[in-house]
């Protein structure tokens, strides 16, 4: 790059946030929200807010891990049955559920179903498979080792044992672990409550009657659904026309929410009356631009406390902004402890080229052939398209200081979705080579 070309690049910078420090100050600004108490039917997704410590043993005492016979090993050890079948006497059946009233004796066995309390006496359950047996009696065929087929007492959960860590996002293996814990009710943080509003006259909503002139609010809805995917509660403010005082009564409206997401009217045309309105409720705002594309007009600070992010209008800009600012602040509130999408390194499979001054997300395919991971880009990247993110499983980041990308190069990709994770995940093998700055 010659001089004049670092000054144009220096004066295309100029003003523009890089985004590692648009989302530092984003988390630094936000915080984390206080503690509510919800039934575990309720906790799939959220966050816990307290340890949960174990008040008894699981299982709660030896019980058995197959339908079969409690015996004692003495009776049936491997020297016995080899040299002749060993017959014991059944003086009880156990279900599960129901405690034994009788102990085993030498001689004896007790009819045991898979999670019944051993008897006492008996130290190894035979496998019904492996016997000949009648309603008073067993036969015993195969030797088996001492302690066979028992759970023992606290093989899963010691009583005081912290079991799910304060921090732990609800999924259905803790949501299980709870109920075995009688825990019916949980401390968790609270979700986010997010009010979304569009702006401009250009703008219809879905129940109102448009002329041909008019574009329908997408992107409301997309944010609301990214903000549902988040853990989070929309509300949706609707749309604020064109005027100063329409976008300060709506904007007022979301400050009753943690944070306000107004999409539109951050950038500097005649009609962008963002900044001035901001201004006028005593914003304190921290950047207009990021460093990015798509999506360099973005607007955060604080009203009145509450978060404030200014989204660019077109569709994909405001998605992909609100992946990169608005998803970790939000996950930051509600008590997770990490805040940004799975990444993996890809090999890319087209050319891309741009200038050096903005970090650029492409939205991408994933797959993977051979243990392998390939991305390529959806096809074409206007931030009018929304299809673009409708074909995407990913987001392909190509960092400021890189030119040029080449098939082959490997490249980094933040997954979009738990289904993109789950079909995806794992290592990658040796391919590719690593981007350069030229």
């Amino acid at each position: 790059m010659d001089e004049g070309e670092t000054v144009k690049a220096k004066d295309a910078m100029e003003g523009l946030t890089p985004l590692q420090e648009a989302q530092q100050i984003v988390l630094e600004s936000t915080p984390t929200l206080g503690l509510e108490k919800i039934s575990i039917l309720d906790s799939l997704g959220r966050v816990l807010g307290e340890d949960i410590v174990a008040e008894r043993d699981n299982p709660p005492w030896d019980n058995s891990a197959m339908d079969g016979f409690a015996v004692r090993w003495d009776d049936i050890k491997q020297e016995h049955a080899i040299q002749k079948p060993v017959t014991l006497t059944v003086i009880e059946d156990v279900p599960a559920g129901k405690m034994p009233s009788k102990s085993v004796g030498a001689g004896q066995a007790i009819r045991i179903m898979t999670g019944a309390p051993i008897p006492q006496g008996a130290d190894t359950v035979l496998k019904v498979e492996d016997t000949e047996h009648t309603p008073d009696s067993v036969r015993v065929f195969k030797p088996e080792q001492q302690g066979a087929n028992i759970r023992p007492q606290g093989e899963d959960v010691k009583k005081g044992e912290c079991i799910i860590a304060k921090g732990t996002q609800i999924r259905p293996g803790e949501a299980g672990m709870l109920a075995i814990l009688a825990k019916s009710f949980i401390f968790a943080y609270q979700r986010p409550r997010v009010a979304i509003l569009s702006t401009g006259d250009e703008l219809a909503d879905l129940d109102e009657r448009f002329s041909e002139e008019k574009i329908i609010n997408s992107n409301s809805y997309g944010i609301a659904a990214a903000v549902q995917e988040a853990g989070g509660i929309p509300f949706l403010l609707g749309i604020a026309r064109d005027t100063p005082a329409a976008l300060k009564e709506k904007i007022s409206h979301g400050l009753t929410a943690d944070i306000l997401v107004l999409s539109g009217g951050v950038s500097m045309g005649d009609y962008d009356f963002t900044k001035a309105v901001f201004h006028e409720l005593g914003a304190e705002m921290n950047f207009w631009k990021l460093a990015i594309r798509p999506g360099q007009p973005l607007a955060f600070g604080k009203i009145q406390g509450k978060l404030a992010f200014g989204l660019p209008g077109n569709p994909v800009s405001s998605m992909v902004t609100f992946e990169q600012l608005v998803r970790p602040a939000m996950l930051k509130m509600s008590g997770h402890r990490t805040y940004g999408r799975p990444v993996v390194q890809a090999i890319f499979q087209e050319k891309f080229s741009k200038r050096t001054d903005r970090r650029h997300f492409l939205r991408g395919v994933l797959t993977r052939e051979e243990g392998v991971f390939k991305v390529r880009t959806t096809g074409a990247q206007g931030s009018g398209m929304l299809t673009s993110m409708v074909k995407a499983n990913c987001l392909i980041d190509i960092p400021v200081e890189v030119e040029r990308v080449n098939p082959g190069d490997l490249v980094s990709v933040q997954l979009l979705s738990g289904e993109a994770w789950a079909s995806h995940a794992g290592p990658i093998q040796a391919g590719g080579h690593r981007l350069s700055c030229c």
